[in-house]
């Protein structure tokens, strides 16, 4: 194959001309084909300003250089005419040496002599020598563009015409020298402003007293090497976390065939950033193409403790410090990833914006947030979910708040352009106030989810315990309502697999499993104490975890067990510390969870966690979602049996 020949033919014909052009001849009255088409193709064209001197216009512009010339020879400076007149006598001495050679030889007569002087009176007109041609385009001799600089005459010439040169090439040299200082401050000037760090004040809001601290300097050559220093950062954190990686890896824990169905969670990793010290997780979410990559959400519940927040992103291959840190001035609540643009970052905050992060650019401030101009929330914003593009391909999100607003924001030319899709309504539409007055009230949205079939379709939980199934078509009524808690719905969540099932959880202690067509649940889970969030797994249509504000993790298999978790494991030690947020890996058997210390702790399934269908004799083992979505619809069948023995 590789000594065969392959003959290429090389034309002048341009491939990518079209061949079956049509124009309209007004001479024949009809269309025909055009036939004579150019190929060139030009790649660069530049207009000259060169003109042949045999030309007309370059005669012209000879005659005028030439008398030109003839006047500046009448006004020539002394140094001109000391040069001229050397040259007439070098002329003249050369006949004069002819004439003494021929002298040698014998002197001539009187008579000759005399016959020859009036003819030496009268010399010949001097020849004014062509001047050539000057090119008003070449800037060779110019002081201004050229190394060779004219050098500075200091002496006083009394000539008129010598004088004006003399002033220009004064003039030249003194913009020469005025623009070389000024340019010579300028660098100066950066140099010390990179020498000198920046010091910012601040004032502290509790004690009053106006704080300064030295911003870190900005040095060009670490950027350079930035990627190869990160490249060396992850190679050293996987030698001393090297054990942790051969567990996340390799380990299965074999103590599990031992404990029947019950099954552990192995810590790995834990993610810890300085600056996020006091502030809680709020927020976790899993980047949909790097599947290492995680984004996490700092800010506070706590009314009375709001600050500022922190946006960081994590990845497994460096677990020691983060990929990407923003900082905001208001909690951040809610975070969610876009499926198409992985990165896309939509953040809620708690003083009621939006925004969204753009991590292609290195810009710390987000590329859109809303304002109070552009339809911000009037109350924290408490979850942000991403939805498909709109006819006119602008990405678009959805953002549920405590003011009982959900807004729809589209990236419309690089703003945000909000449009309120439902206003939830409390139990009593009106409220006795002074004086008699009826005052309007709306109910307050803490958690929703889109239907991942049908578009139109979603959940809304309220801090009221009602969820509320709605519709993006429907902006004045809501298309069920479920009695669901008794406090606020933390949590509402459809199964991946399954387009009728939904979770909730609730601080009341409960986890609840819904069909969305029956007003009913169908699981109820009571784990003792306020639970913070409940996930489905990406991987099975029946396990599912939860987390408690006790510090304990919960994971549920509903086709192993439909009574109790398969695994009750302390995650939080420390006193005091709850636990806020759980979320699965999409590809690895694993999971997040936060805490309100800002600790996130990764752990790993153990096998009896992520059970597969047994293989049956003589029968291949079926995996995917429509086997995930029989599993459970054979569960769901045996609990809206009443008469049903399981």
């Amino acid at each position: 194959e590789l000594k065969q020949e392959i003959i290429r033919t090389l034309t002048a014909n341009n491939p990518h001309m079209p061949q079956d052009i049509v124009r309209f001849s007004f001479k024949e009255r009809a269309y025909k084909l055009v036939d004579d088409m150019s190929h060139t193709a030009v790649h660069f064209t530049l207009n000259g300003y060169l003109i042949h001197k045999d030309s007309d216009e370059g005669r012209r512009q000879s005659i005028r250089s030439s008398s030109e010339a003839g006047s500046f020879v009448e006004t020539a400076p002394v140094e001109d005419s000391a040069e001229a007149t050397e040259e007439a006598e070098t002329k003249d001495e050369e006949p004069t040496e002819d004439a003494e050679g021929e002298g040698g030889e014998g002197e001539k007569e009187p008579a000759a002599e005399a016959a020859e002087a009036p003819e030496a009176e009268e010399p010949p007109p001097p020849k004014v020598p062509e001047r050539k041609l000057a090119n008003k385009f070449n800037f060779i001799e110019r002081g201004s563009t050229t190394y060779h600089n004219p050098l500075r005459e200091k002496g006083l010439q009394t000539d008129p015409a010598p004088f004006e040169t003399f002033s220009d090439n004064v003039n030249q040299w003194f913009i020469y020298d005025t623009y070389m200082e000024e340019l010579e401050k300028i660098e100066k000037a950066k140099e010390k402003e990179k020498a000198k760090p920046v010091v910012v004040k601040k004032e502290d809001t509790k004690t009053g007293r106006k704080l300064s601290y030295v911003e870190p300097m900005h040095v060009d050559s670490l950027s350079k090497v930035a990627k190869a220093a990160k490249i060396a950062e992850r190679m050293v954190n996987l030698n001393t976390f090297d054990d942790i990686a051969q567990d996340f890896k390799y380990f299965e824990d074999a103590s599990d065939e031992y404990r029947g169905q019950n099954g552990t969670l192995l810590p790995l990793w834990k993610f810890h950033y300085e600056k996020t010290k006091k502030l809680a997780v709020t927020a976790l979410s899993w980047n949909p193409k790097y599947k290492d990559l995680f984004a996490v959400g700092y800010g506070s519940y706590d009314f009375m403790k709001q600050g500022h927040g922190m946006l960081v992103l994590y990845t497994l291959k460096n677990p020691s410090f983060p990929e990407y840190s923003f900082s905001s001035e208001s909690g951040v609540m809610c975070l969610d990833f876009h499926s198409d643009h992985p990165y896309l970052l939509a953040v809620g905050f708690y003083d009621g914006n939006v925004a969204i992060y753009n991590l292609k650019k290195s810009s710390p401030q987000p590329s859109y947030k809303s304002s109070a101009k552009s339809g911000k929330h009037s109350e924290p914003v408490w979850q942000v979910k991403w939805q498909k593009d709109d006819t006119d391909s602008n990405s678009n999100f959805f953002s549920v708040s405590s003011d009982g607003r959900i807004v729809s924001w589209t990236l419309v030319k690089n703003e945000l352009v909000h449009m309120d899709v439902i206003k939830l309504s409390a139990d009593e539409t009106t409220m006795q106030g002074p004086e008699g007055l009826q005052l309007q009230t709306f109910g307050s949205g803490i958690s929703f989810d889109f239907h991942k079939k049908i578009d139109y379709l979603f959940l809304v939980g309220t801090e009221e315990g009602k969820i509320y199934k709605c519709s993006k078509s429907y902006s004045s009524q809501f298309l069920d309502v479920f009695e669901a808690h008794h406090m606020a719905v933390d949590t509402v969540s459809w199964n991946p697999f399954h387009l009728k099932v939904f979770i909730s959880c609730s601080s009341d202690w409960t986890v609840k499993i819904w069909d969305h067509t029956i007003k009913t649940p169908l699981f109820v889970y009571d784990l003792g104490t306020a639970v913070g969030d409940v996930a489905w797994s990406p991987y099975s249509s029946t396990v599912l975890a939860a987390v408690t504000i006790d510090g304990q993790a919960h994971v549920f298999d509903l086709n192993v067990n439909k009574l109790e978790p398969l695994c009750t494991q302390l995650v939080v030690t420390r006193k005091k510390n709850k636990t806020t947020h759980v979320q699965f890996n999409p590809a690895y058997p694993i999971i997040i969870v936060g805490d309100e210390l800002g600790l996130i702790t990764c752990l790993k399934l153990s096998p009896n966690l992520r059970k597969m269908p047994k293989e049956k004799k003589g029968q291949e083992v079926k995996k995917g979602p429509e086997v995930e979505i029989a599993k459970l619809e054979k569960l769901l069948s045996l609990v809206r049996q009443p008469g049903s023995k399981e």
